[in-house]
């Protein structure tokens, strides 16, 4: 026999307790599951993380959606109370407006608000409880699930629900959740009801699964914290150098954030801000995602991050999503055979409490989210072994659902991973982040030793370079910290040398005598331990952990023990298992011994290689030929850095692999002295394509321009070079190319081809015309090719370099289809000569094409119109604009015209959802009536007029048969009529067997072709099945017996039509409307059913008003909302559905105030249907609409006046009021509950009850039947019938705090627990916001009133702004109700000054009640007196600043209103960058904070910083202020200009007569006479004014004041200096913008400028200096001082007036050189001697003097005898165009005979130098003589040889020559050979070795 219903769970109290989803929540998840597309679910999936199987299961499910509510449900990120996971998994995605929906229904379903609510914590137990219920409704067949509802008594309603649901299986188990028949720890209902239907099999299952899902969670959570406990140990012992043994980080004090990029879909790598988004962008296809990056770039660090992250559940972190992270160093894995030997062995502890078969269940669950990281692939010993357990994970052979996440170099990628993988690549560290973690690891706070560590880096190029890779720069950060000197190095081996010698240092000195001597001993002889290294690298298998005993007797004790106090060996105690021996020996520690860092074994390697050059040559060969560069790149350098030997020959092997051209490079790099020989290798490279890649490091940029130039210095031909995203611009003054990178580009004469990639950038006209004239100095190049970028749509012909015309250059768009005719400036297409081929296929125009595609596209049309070639389609995809009526053409809105085309045979023309007007498609007509063979138009994505005059349309067109196409492409214009008409009409039959559908959004021409196709149905007689009005219906015309729609149109009566839907989007329709409804349909013959949707209908109508025709023919009246029918006979409505009813009443019904009548009315007769139907109804809910209780008729008489009867139907009463509810009224609504006989519950919402009512007054029926009585959401309140007294369930004895943040209903609940509170009289500490009433009560913001509670100790108010008297008032009134109170607390608000004592209720003074004012107490409130009382001594002065809190600044500004009341004087008041406005109707002055500063009256003297120039305004705003500070005598003005008058009619005349001083600046040389309403200098002006950078903005600001006074007062001043001041000339307001941001208008009485600046003056940076002076009207002269102007200028950029003016342009202090104005060019004032002289000694503007005469002498070919720079060379520019001087000046070619070079003596010159110097000097024509002396060259094989130019060398002491062979030649004639250059070196270094040359030459530079 089954059991009883209750057992079940379906309806008893037990059921009711089991109940653990609410039904709106329900509601709110298949809500949810109607809105998720398969496209948006499987983003969702990959956002959260889900497992691969998941996934899958989802994509294949029948009911994908509902599934993914349950899964989502099922692991926390939906909960009746936070939807926030989800919420933001659809911003994150972009679904924004999928997350808008999501939002209104959690307020409307589950009255929450997303994000307030505190979130669930993600439980083990829900994610599993998800999977067994998914694995529940795979169990459950259709009968089963009607069974279980029969026995659960399920409604019809539901049962019909489930039935025609998708997946009807999950939709049963998610309401038997909601019911209670299954709960996460019990399903014992579910259970007994499968064996009451004998499904015992299903029932074992269904038992089994839940018990798996039990053991499961309780497993799961072991193996979850001993994972933990291990990786603790992993993280939490970071050693960032490897002797510094007794510091030890956890990996997040060390862990910055390195350079990242993800590889997208198209193979593109592309810039990833942070590590946490790996998941989002990095997931491909596969499961496996790779994190790959060059050897020391930080991929175990950040490995250990993620391990980190999982561990300590960081919340913003997605690797805290997992529920398993299993981290494995694949160094320790050699010889492991399986996934779980290795789980075993590395990760369990020694008492791990699990089995290997528990981690094996949990380990292939599908169901579990698991990731694994395999950390160092490339040290990984067995990865050459094909069926490894790590390979078959890799290529997917098992373990199938889990994700991987994979650390490698990336020279060493798996080979399963292919496309389909994730990938992310590591770029190091840039500077900010080196920063960062020399702040953060390094120093601490100390600043200092920041900026001396960061120095190091930023004055090393190459070391800069170097520490890209964060190991590099973390050693070397922590090595400068512990050293006081620093190594300078020039490669990575020359660093890594140094990094080891630093190792051995810190231990050598720690010990002296023998054991020092033995250290420097295993220092410098470590031949074993390089070939052990070598040996492990280069093994069959490569090896990187040994057994401590091996290596001991490999090397010895003493031996290994320094490598290990070192650290460059590291101990590391591992557990080995051996499950073949005794317990005893079961588990066993043995101790594994690895280098710090892989490199380390790679140096030690490269050791060993390096010598075998020489000794086993066979060795050598056969390793460069065995062993893949990529895999062992450092080997190979520092090899290559220690043996040159070993170089050459490297270098020759890498060049034959694969891609081993940037290799050779980079093993170039490492060798000293080494141009030369590699340029060989140089050839070879530049023989094919040459790439500088956004990619590449900077080291590597770096040697690949060191290698082009050598290239063409030597004249190699280089065959292409691609600049991969790495163009930035062209620097003008040098003409070279600037890269991103910050290195420049000079010309490269002998190169072939240039790409430039520049990944979608507009490039401008000036900038295109740059690069033109760069490649103009390219002799050999033939072709310029842009890939990716916009270029403009024309060049001027002019600005065109006529060498590259002549030499028919070419310049090729990115397309490749377009190229320059540089003739004309033009874009056209590549083969306009086949163009056939080109318009036999659809051109088309987009909006985003760029202008040159456009207009070379059009070109090719107007081209097919000459040669009259037919084009088949053209398409102007968003591109039209207009058509041009005077020139008939189209208007594209780029600009250009389209003119018509002839040939043209179809136009398309797409245009963004816009508007077409009547007259733009009449115009548009008139077009295409001009292309001849044009036979159609088809317009698309756009709304066109309803019709077009017939008479407007060409009549060509129409003898044309010309076809108009509409947008949907259903309907075509008429011409003939002027119509739109529906294709296929001649077929109207099958149309009208369809149901049509007219829609609210459908265009007007849409309407108009359907409501034309009923017409002629009608016409035909043509039967229609059905048509819907969906939101379209307005109204009836009774004139017309129409119906008109919304758009205008109307619709006559259609004889033939079956069925009729008018869908109202719940609207009210009232009698007469319905009447009129009735009447038209009256006169559709064949009509038999009206029906309504989604509207309000009358509850009745008049049967006198109903046409007889109707009742006649058996007419249907429809009301689908309710599952009504209209009985026609009466005009009542009659039940058509009853399972409509039924579906609407276990929903729950709701009237409220804002329903209308008829609404109102609807529901009422709906209630009164569910009784004669003997349905129930689960819940009525009343919202605000409650007026009284009838007791005569007893019923509820609602607000709009309509009666409500007792529904003995209704189950629950939901009352939701505002305010207070009286007694009266709440016994009102209990008379009302008694009338309900079957009502067991009644819950009000959002009100306030009494908190006892007499028992008397109670109808005992009521207790009787048990009826609960509940007063919030959250039944924190229950009201109790028996004893008349609202009960708490929850202790407010720690506080209460009432936010304006809270809701209604959260508000109502604190206010009743705070009245139950004092009822029972326990104390609490209360917090209230906003004060704001009369009575003793304080009224919040939503209207609800808080009574006094006697038992609250303290309340807390917090406010913004001010506090008037009367608010201040009633929180002490409301404090007076609070008998225990003993302190209120005001915040972030300013209190009034004082109030009558009249007004303070006694009984607080009696009390001692403390009222502090701001939360540092310096000022409290005296109840007594009556006043604020100050406790701070303000007389000496306040600051109030822009970075001042809210509170300080509240606190302030009390002490300020205290020191006025109690006159106080205080001596100055700072209003510091914090001023908004003043405000006229308070009289106060607005803070940028928004709190107001009233005038306060004892304070002597205000102070004004502000920055730039002050408007008018914002000074008497100031004026104003200071008018109401009464004491005020002084305001001062910082940091800022001041206007130089002002009109004194504006300026209060108070301020006049209170003789109030207004200084301008700190030093009081300017002061503001209010009097005369002018600025006054109170100083003259010095004969020459300076401005320097050096000032400060105060002192600048005070200068320009005084400039402008002098200016105005026409006083004239002799000269103005600029000195290294000006940023730039501000063509808006002719003012000079200074480098401190001030600007300097024009100053008009200056006489003379003298600007001095640094280095070289460009061309734009002269003119607007000459455009400042142009303001000075009486400035006759400019002086330019240290800087070296442009040898020319074009005179049209020149400004006419100053030629007039004769304003005189000199170039030096020494009157030298001068500008010529009107030539636009340097003149020379005096003759240049045989020998010029520029020293090191000589001043700065002496250098910029002599060259600028030299560049007049070159620049008029005047010829130069010699050049000597005696030590003043510095260096040659990378473009080899110039030599940089010590003093910065740069010396540009000249055309001097001789050159000598006398440099400091004993420098030693690089070989970048020297070969910069060579170039410079074959650059220098005709240049017979250079000569270097008292320096160093290095040594090249062949140097480069300069046609007609000798080359002498004089070190110290003989003289060399430089032979046509590139060998030096000495006077004797003697070639040097390198044996001799050797010996040279060794005396020229013996020479200088006293110290006495370097001290000279830092003082020389000095």
């Amino acid at each position: 026999m089954a059991d009883s219903p209750s057992t079940h769970g379906a309806t008893g109290s037990e059921g009711q307790q089991r109940k653990s989803t609410p039904p709106a929540f329900r509601r709110f998840k298949i809500a949810l599951s109607t809105i998720l597309t398969i496209k948006v679910i499987l983003e969702l999936a990959v956002t959260f993380g889900y497992p691969n199987a998941l996934v899958d299961e989802l994509q294949g499910a029948s009911d994908s959606a509902l599934l993914m509510v349950m899964v989502m449900e099922g692991r926390g990120q939906i909960h009746p109370t936070d939807i926030s996971p989800l919420l933001g998994a659809l911003e994150d995605t972009g679904h924004h407006g999928i997350a808008t929906d999501v939002r209104a229904w959690s307020l409307v379903y589950l009255d929450i608000i997303p994000g307030k609510e505190q979130k669930p914590k993600k439980s083990l137990e829900l994610s599993s409880f998800g999977r067994f219920k998914i694995a529940l409704s795979t169990a459950l067949r259709e009968q089963t699930i009607q069974n279980l509802g029969a026995l659960f008594e399920y409604p019809r309603a539901l049962m019909d629900e489930i039935r025609n649901a998708k997946n009807s299986a999950l939709l049963m188990t998610m309401h038997m959740e909601e019911r209670g028949q299954i709960q996460s720890a019990d399903i014992s209902p579910l259970l007994t009801a499968l064996k009451d239907l004998r499904l015992h099999g299903v029932a074992s299952d269904v038992e089994d699964q839940f018990n798996e899902h039990l053991r499961i969670t309780g497993k799961m959570a072991a193996f979850i914290e001993e994972l933990k406990e291990t990786c603790h140990t992993l993280y939490d012992k970071i050693q960032p150098i490897p002797y510094i043994k007794e510091k030890l980080y956890s990996v997040d004090k060390v862990f910055i954030e390195v350079g990242m990029e993800h590889c997208d879909s198209r193979g593109s790598w592309k810039t990833l801000s942070s590590y946490r988004g790996i998941f989002s962008v990095a997931k491909g296809t596969s499961r496996i995602q790779v994190i790959e990056g060059e050897p020391g770039y930080g991929k175990s660090t950040l490995a250990l991050q993620l391990v980190y992250d999982w561990c300590n559940e960081v919340s913003d972190s997605p690797f805290c999503k997992p529920d398993i992270l299993i981290f494995l160093n694949l160094r320790h894995l050699g010889g492991i055979t399986s996934f779980m030997e290795a789980i075993e062995q590395f990760l369990l502890p020694q008492d791990s409490v699990l089995e290997r078969q528990d981690v094996e269940q949990l380990i292939n669950n599908k169901n579990v989210n698991i990731l694994v990281i395999f950390d160092a692939y490339d040290e990984y010993p067995d990865q050459h072994i094909e069926d490894s357990f790590v390979a078959k994970i890799l290529e997917e052979q098992i373990l199938r659902h889990v994700d991987v996440l994979l650390t490698t170099r990336s020279s060493c990628i798996p080979p399963a991973c292919g496309s389909r993988t994730g990938r992310i690549r590591l770029t190091g560290f840039d500077e900010g982040a080196r920063e960062q973690y020399v702040r953060k690891a390094v120093t601490g706070d100390d600043e200092a030793e920041v900026q001396r560590i960061l120095e190091q880096f930023n004055t090393n190029p190459i070391l800069r370079d170097i520490c890209q890779a964060p190991l590099f720069s973390v050693m070397y950060a922590h090595v400068a910290h512990e050293e006081e000197e620093f190594h300078n190095v020039r490669s990575v081996t020359e660093f890594f040398l140094y990094m080891i010698s630093c190792f051995h240092s810190h231990a050598q000195n720690k010990v002296s005598g023998e054991k020092r001597k033995q250290l420097q001993r295993y220092a410098s002889n470590h031949k074993k331990l390089d070939k052990f290294a070598f040996d492990s690298l280069t093994g069959a298998n490569q090896q990187l952990l040994w057994d401590k005993k091996i290596l001991i007797k490999k090397f010895g004790a003493d031996f290994y023990g320094l490598y290990v106090n070192i650290g460059i060996l590291v101990e590391e105690e591992v557990i080995n298992r051996n499950r073949g021996a005794t317990v005893a020996e079961f588990i066993q520690y043995r101790t594994e011994v690895h280098f710090y860092h892989k490199l380390f074994c790679e140096w030690f390697a490269a050791c060993h290689l390096a010598k075998s050059v020489t000794s086993f040559w066979s060795l050598f060969h056969d390793f460069c030929k065995r062993v893949n560069p990529y895999d062992l790149q450092f080997v190979y350098r520092f090899a290559c850095g220690i043996n040159p030997a070993a170089a050459k020959e490297v270098i020759k092997l890498v060049q034959k692999k694969q891609d081993g051209d940037k290799f050779a490079v980079l093993c170039a790099l490492e060798q000293k002295d080494s141009a030369d020989d590699v340029l060989n290798t140089v050839r070879d490279l530049v023989s094919r394509d040459v790439r500088i890649s956004e990619n590449d490091t900077k080291l590597l940029q770096r040697t690949t321009m060191q290698l082009l130039e050598l290239a063409s210095q030597k004249e190699v031909p280089i065959k292409c070079l691609i600049l991969d995203c790495t163009f930035d611009s062209i620097d003008k003054k040098l003409a070279h190319i600037a890269l991103k990178s910050g290195l420049c580009l000079r010309p490269i004469a002998p190169l072939k081809l240039l790409i430039i990639r520049m990944e979608a950038t507009d490039v401008s006209e000036p900038e295109i015309i740059s690069i033109l004239g760069y490649v103009g100095q390219c002799d050999d190049l033939a072709e310029l090719r842009f890939e990716e970028c916009n270029l403009p749509v024309s060049v001027p012909a002019t600005s065109i370099p006529s060498e590259l015309i002549s030499r028919n250059f070419k310049v090729v768009h990115s397309s490749g289809q377009y190229h320059l005719d540089l003739r004309m400036g033009q874009w056209g297409v590549f083969g306009e000569e086949n163009i056939e081929n080109l318009c036999s296929n659809v051109i088309t125009v987009e909006k985003e094409d760029p202008l040159i595609q456009q207009q070379a596209m059009l070109l090719l049309l107007t081209n097919s119109v000459r040669d009259n070639v037919p084009i088949k389609c053209l398409n102007l995809d968003r591109s039209f604009d207009s058509i041009d009526k005077k020139l008939a053409h189209i208007a594209l809105k780029s600009g250009v015209g389209l003119r018509p085309i002839a040939s043209l045979q179809l136009l398309i023309i797409r245009m963004e959802a816009t508007d077409v007007s009547e007259p733009e498609l009449i115009s548009i007509l008139g077009y295409v009536g001009q292309c001849g063979n044009l036979a159609e138009l088809r317009f698309e994505e756009c709304n066109l007029p309803v019709s077009v005059p017939a008479t407007s349309i060409p009549s060509e067109l129409i003898s044309r048969n010309f076809k108009v196409v509409h947008p949907s492409g259903k309907y075509h214009l008429d011409l003939r009529m002027g119509q739109w008409g529906v294709f296929g009409e001649e077929n109207i039959g099958n149309l009208c067997s369809n149901v049509i559908t007219v829609k609210k959004e459908d265009l007007l021409i849409q309407q108009q072709a359907m409501l034309l196709l009923l017409t002629n149905s009608v016409r035909d007689n043509v039967p229609i099945k059905c048509l819907i009005l969906d939101c379209t219906f307005d109204s009836i015309d009774k004139k017309l017996a129409h119906i008109a729609l919304k758009s205008g149109l109307c619709l006559r009566p259609i004889a033939p039509l079956k069925l009729l839907i008018i869908r109202m989007e719940a609207t009210d329709v009232s009698e007469p409307e319905l009447i009129s409804i009735l009447g038209y349909v009256g006169q559709c013959d064949d009509l038999a059913e009206l029906r309504f949707e989604e509207c309000n209908l009358p509850v009745s109508v008049p049967s006198t008003s109903i046409p007889s025709e109707l009742i006649s023919r058996n007419f249907k009246v429809s009301y689908s909302r309710y599952g009504y029918k209209m009985k026609l006979e009466v005009g009542q409505w009659e039940v058509d559905d009853v399972d409509v009813i039924r579906g609407l009443c276990s929903d729950g019904l709701t009237v409220s105030r804002v329903d209308s009548v008829l609404l109102q009315q609807s529901t009422i007769l709906l209630l009164e249907k569910s009784i004669q139907q003997n349905i129930p109804v689960t819940c009525l809910t009343l919202d605000q609409c409650i007026d009284k209780f009838d007791v005569t008729t007893s019923n509820m008489v609602l607000t709009s006046g309509l009666s409500l009867p007792g529904v003995s139907s209704v189950m629950k009463l939901n009352v939701t009021e505002s305010g207070h509810m009286s007694e009266d009224r709440f016994i009102q609504v209990l008379a009302f509950v008694k009338e309900c006989k079957d009502m067991n519950e009644v819950s009000f919402n959002s009100c306030i009850l009494p908190v006892s009512i007499p028992t008397e007054r109670i109808d005992d029926s009521l207790i009787t039947r048990n009826v609960k009585v509940s007063c919030c959401p959250d039944n924190n309140l229950l009201f109790n019938l028996r004893s008349g007294k609202l009960e708490s369930k929850t202790d407010v004895s720690g506080g209460v705090r009432i936010q304006n943040s809270d809701t209604t209903a959260s508000l109502a609940s604190k206010i009743m627990q705070l009245m139950v509170a004092s009822a029972d009289h326990a104390k609490v500490t209360n917090c209230i916001v906003t004060p704001d009433s009369t009575t003793s009560s304080i009224l919040i913001r939503t209207g609800i009133s808080i009574p006094g509670v006697p038992y609250d100790e303290e309340l807390e108010v917090t406010e913004s702004g001010h506090i008037s008297e009367d608010n201040f008032v009633q929180v002490l009134s409301f404090v007076e109700a609070f008998k225990y109170m003993k302190e209120v607390s005001f915040h972030g608000c300013i209190l009034p000054v004082s109030i009558p004592t009249e007004c303070i209720d006694q009984s607080l003074i009696t009390r001692n009640v403390k009222v502090s004012c701001c939360s540092d107490n310096k000022v409290e409130f005296d109840i007594r007196s009556g006043k604020l009382e100050s406790k701070t001594d303000v007389s000496g002065g306040v600051r109030i600043q822009n970075s001042d809190t809210a509170a300080s600044l509240a606190s302030k500004i009390m002490q300020l209103m205290v020191a006025s009341a109690d006159h106080i004087p205080v001596t100055c008041l700072t209003l510091d960058q914090c001023i908004d406005k003043f405000d006229v109707t308070t009289s106060n002055m607005v803070l940028t904070s928004g709190l107001s500063l009233p005038g306060v009256s004892s304070v002597m003297k205000l102070k004004v910083t502000e920055s730039g120039i002050m408007s008018e305004d914002q000074c008497l705003q100031v004026l104003a202020f200071v008018k109401e500070c009464r004491d005020m005598n002084e305001v001062s003005f910082d940091g800022c200009v001041l206007p130089v008058s002002i009109p004194t009619e504006r300026i209060d005349h108070s301020l006049i007569t209170r003789n109030v001083k207004v200084s301008c600046c700190p030093d009081n040389k300017v002061l503001f006479n209010l009097g005369s309403g002018k600025l006054e200098s109170q100083t003259k002006l010095p004969d020459d004014t300076p401005i320097r950078n050096s000032d400060t903005v105060a002192e600048q600001a005070s200068t320009i004041m005084q400039l402008m006074v002098a200016s105005a007062d026409k006083i004239p001043v002799t000269c103005l200096t600029l000195d290294q001041c000006i940023d730039k000339f501000d063509v808006t307001t002719s003012n000079m913008v200074l480098t401190s941001g001030l600007s300097l208008p024009g100053v008009s009485s200056v006489m003379k400028l003298k600007v001095t600046e640094s280095g070289i003056m460009s061309e734009d940076q002269c003119l607007q200096v000459l455009a400042f002076v142009k303001e000075c009207r009486d400035m006759n002269e400019v002086s330019f001082s240290s800087c070296v102007l442009p040898v020319s200028i074009p005179t049209e950029r020149i400004d006419h007036s100053l030629i007039t003016r004769n304003v005189k342009v000199s170039c030096c202090s020494d009157n030298k050189v001068e500008f010529n104005l009107r030539s636009g060019k340097l003149e020379s004032k005096t003759e240049l001697p045989a020998d010029v002289f520029i020293r090191s000694s000589h001043a700065v503007a002496e250098q910029a003097s002599t060259i600028m005469q030299l560049m007049v002498a070159s620049a008029d070919k005047i010829p130069i005898t010699r050049v000597r720079l005696l030590e003043s060379f510095s260096s040659v520019d990378s473009d080899g165009l110039s030599l940089v001087l010590h003093s910065g000046l740069c010396l540009p070619r000249l055309s001097s005979l001789k050159l000598w070079i006398w440099t400091e003596r004993g420098r030693e010159v690089t070989v970048d130098e020297w070969t910069g110097i060579l170039n410079y000097a074959k650059n220098c024509q005709p240049l017979k003589e250079l000569l270097m002396r008292w320096c160093l060259l290095p040594w090249l094989d062949n140097n480069p040889n300069i046609a007609n130019t000798r080359v002498k060398w004089n070190p110290f002491y003989g003289e060399y020559y430089i032979l046509q062979s590139g060998r030096w030649q000495d006077q004797a004639g003697q070639v040097l050979t390198r044996e001799a250059y050797d010996d040279l070196v060794k005396k020229f270094r013996e020479e200088f070795r006293n110290d006495d040359w370097q001290k000279q030459r830092r003082a020389n530079r000095e």
